[in-house]
């Protein structure tokens, strides 16, 4: 499968509560725990997270995140992915891209 950078952002419903940090926590574990296992470079960020490695691995792992979500007790859970999937140039670290744009600032 190919090298990919996704978005991840993950909205738990449900929960009776404006506040969704614990959720959020929940799935991150997740995702740190899981990063080694299956080769993925993460960032969190305030409004979502950023993943790069394989495209099934972090399919995989995305499920975790969200199954996560409901074991913390959300009754619905709405996960949006953006995928840049590029194969004109060998894959490039998601450090890269930002630095990219730095360099021209």
């Amino acid at each position: 499968m190919p090298h990919v950078l996704v978005q991840v952002h993950l909205v738990p419903i449900g929960t009776g509560s404006t506040s969704v940090s614990r959720y959020v926590a929940a799935a991150e574990k997740v995702l740190r725990a899981q990063a080694e296992r299956y080769g993925i470079k993460h960032q969190l960020h305030p409004m979502s997270s950023t993943l790069e490695g394989d495209l099934d691995a972090i399919y995989a792992v995305v499920r975790q995140m969200q199954e996560a979500m409901f074991v913390e007790g959300a009754q619905r859970v709405s996960t949006s992915l953006r995928i840049d999937d590029r194969r004109d140039k060998p894959p490039r670290a998601m450090d890269s891209k930002v630095d990219s744009v730095n360099a021209k600032l």
